[in-house]
């Protein structure tokens, strides 16, 4: 999935650098992702460690790391995937809310898409709720329908906005591909909290941090994802049809750095890795004063080309060159 700070294209940095202080070794260590996002580095480590822990805040995150990292025995999920591709489109709260040619106006997909969600979403739900699917299945659908439906979805990556026409990738059919997962010998653990609040009840080697870096809420960003994850119903708000959603301190200028410190403090890790940039609502030297209070601290940092999608509809996109910052807290 396109991902605002997605660490997919720094992952071998991360484990180097990661490995370069507690050892190559990390079968035995448990690893938390505390803002997992889409969970790439969650599923990274998976066949690392003896126990993943990840979190995010957001529904949709969640899905998605639940069955990544959650899931970790064999699916036989053809059956299934076969039969949602073959169903009659719906005319559902998808379509209506979010689809070219729905009452709503909003082209986040085409309409042959937004019936296609529609149907699926419902289906996997009524499977769930009679019982006829497990909870590691049902995870496992609605992964493969929300990174397909990211796949032909109608935007600059993000679901803040819609562009005004359908783009070329808008326009083709829905393909539900299965979200494969990896197997692995340890066990896993995935939560949906705040993470200040879960980091008072969880403990363990390797603490993996990688909050929000500005103001942009996730919760607006990826609205339309959390509301085919949940199926549920609300007055859609403003032009995007934006739903309710948490707020993050972390991506408050005014409240970030506190919420930080509490973090760090009530944290029973090892060590920790945060992940931040040089466009972030904390400057190094905050981030720096806070984590040499609680033991010894170090640096490390790499530069990277991060591509953003302008605004325009013809979706060109400009490389920016960012410094990546992996704060380090030895406890």
């Amino acid at each position: 999935m396109n991902y605002i700070g997605s660490k997919y294209k720094l992952s071998s940095w991360l484990l180097k650098s990661i490995k370069h202080v507690c050892g190559n070794d990390l079968s035995s260590l448990v690893f938390c992702d505390l803002f997992a996002g889409t969970g790439s580095v969650g599923r990274s480590f998976k066949p690392m460690v003896q126990t993943v822990i990840a979190n995010d805040l957001e529904f949709y995150s969640y899905v998605l790391n639940r069955n990544y990292i959650g899931n970790n025995e064999s699916i036989d999920a053809s059956a299934y995937i076969e039969e949602l591709e073959s169903l009659p489109p719906e005319d559902g709260f998808i379509y209506n809310t979010y689809s070219e040619g729905g009452a709503s106006g909003r082209l986040y997909f085409s309409a042959e898409n937004g019936r296609k969600i529609d149907a699926i979403r419902s289906q996997i739900e009524a499977w769930f709720s009679q019982g006829k699917i497990d909870e590691d299945l049902y995870f496992f659908l609605l992964t493969s329908l929300l990174e397909s439906a990211d796949k032909v979805a109608n935007t600059a990556s993000v679901y803040g906005a819609y562009l005004k026409k359908l783009k070329k990738s808008a326009q083709k059919p829905l393909t539900l591909k299965p979200a494969d997962f990896e197997i692995t010998s340890g066990n896993h653990s995935v939560y949906n909290q705040n993470s200040n609040e879960l980091i008072k009840q969880i403990s363990g080697d390797i603490l993996y941090l990688d909050p929000p870096y500005n103001s942009r809420q996730y919760g607006a960003n990826y609205h339309v994802l959390n509301t085919i994850a949940k199926k549920d119903t609300f007055v859609p708000k403003g032009k995007t049809g934006l739903r309710t959603y948490k707020k993050s301190a972390f991506c408050s200028k005014n409240e970030v750095a506190a919420a930080f410190e509490t973090l760090i403090k009530q944290a029973h890790f090892k060590t920790i890795f945060l992940s931040y940039n040089n466009e972030g609502l904390m400057p190094a030297e905050t981030v720096k004063a806070i984590m040499r209070q609680y033991g010894k601290y170090d640096l490390v940092t790499t530069s990277y080309q991060r591509f953003k999608a302008d605004k325009t509809e013809n979706r060109n996109h400009k490389a920016t060159g960012t410094t990546e910052y992996l704060h380090i807290l030895e406890k």
